[in-house]
């Protein structure tokens, strides 16, 4: 049996209205073959201090459940270790478990991950932070905020108040005044913005994939750029997502490469690296760290029995 400690986030959205499913996903880890040691709230009610009571074990499978901030976080401390990080997704999103091939529904999951094999992936960091999906900056922030101030209430309420804020954002948000700069420029990119995404390796194009990465160590950033952020831009671009054509709108413009550095007159920029906010000193200095990374993953799907 592998030997795994276990830490959820018990405020993560999967596990609302549901307590008899953190036992059961227990149960199943332990179905799955993982020799399990679980540090509950009753150790301490705060995720960090568990993760870092996580991380004080000797287990060499570290499986933590919540949504890709949660996983952020646990993935900057496993960074560049011999420690393999399992994903439990619990949260709304759950982007790199979906682009792992990891079943959402949680049971499934947990037996999925009884099965997986170690696999090292990329990290991207801003100023010290991890990201492992993508980093935000720009008027997706606002409403990234909304949901991070309104998601504890839930129902109807809450999702009001983030349909609202987005539409304020969208209305009243003023472009940013940005430079970019890259290793190898011959000189930098001056441009006015109202949002701005670095990818930690790049989204696929075709019909029904929207924000999926089909390699995750690729060792590159993309960065991709909105000259445009208005209702029916947005509602134009999630149709073209859907249908597969996005990439070809001419108000996209993508980058790649190994680091970036964003320059703006403000002092300071809100970005959301997987979901999570942090208030950054400018220039934002970005790159990427290959197979720092390494995760639990089930086979591919198209692999040989």
């Amino acid at each position: 049996m592998t030997r795994a400690v276990l830490v959820m986030n018990n405020r993560a959205g999967t596990l609302a209205g549901r307590p008899e499913l953190p036992a059961q996903i227990v149960a199943a880890l332990r179905e799955a073959g993982f020799d399990l040691t679980v540090i509950g709230e009753e150790v301490t009610p705060d995720i960090s201090d568990r993760l870092e009571a996580a991380l004080a074990t000797d287990a060499p499978v570290v499986i933590v459940g919540g949504g890709d901030g949660t996983i952020r976080s646990a993935a900057a401390r496993l960074a560049r270790t011999d420690r393999v990080l399992g994903i439990l997704p619990l949260g709304t999103l759950n982007l790199l478990a979906r682009d792992l091939g990891i079943p959402l529904e949680p049971l499934a999951a947990a037996e999925a991950l009884g099965r997986a094999t170690p696999r090292a992936i990329d990290a991207g960091e801003v100023n010290g932070e991890i990201f492992l999906c993508q980093s935000v900056i720009g008027l997706p922030n606002m409403v990234g905020r909304a949901r991070q101030r309104f998601r504890r209430r839930g129902g109807f309420y809450a999702v009001i108040r983030v349909v609202l804020a987005a539409i304020r954002a969208l209305l009243h948000q003023r472009p940013m005044r940005l430079m970019v700069n890259a290793p190898g420029w011959e000189r930098p990119w001056r441009l006015w913005t109202r949002a701005m995404s670095i990818v930690n390796n790049g989204y696929e194009e075709g019909t029904g994939l929207m924000f999926h990465r089909p390699r995750l160590d690729g060792g590159s950033l993309y960065l991709y750029v909105s000259r445009k952020f208005s209702v029916g831009w947005t509602a134009k671009m999630l149709i073209a997502m859907a249908l597969g054509r996005w990439k070809r709108s001419s108000d996209i413009r993508i980058l790649t490469g190994p680091a970036f550095s964003i320059h703006s007159r403000r002092r300071r920029l809100l970005v959301m690296n997987d979901g999570e906010g942090a208030v950054l000193s400018t220039p934002l200095q970005y790159a990427i760290h290959p197979r720092a990374i390494t995760v639990l993953a089930p086979p591919p799907k198209d692999s040989s029995e």
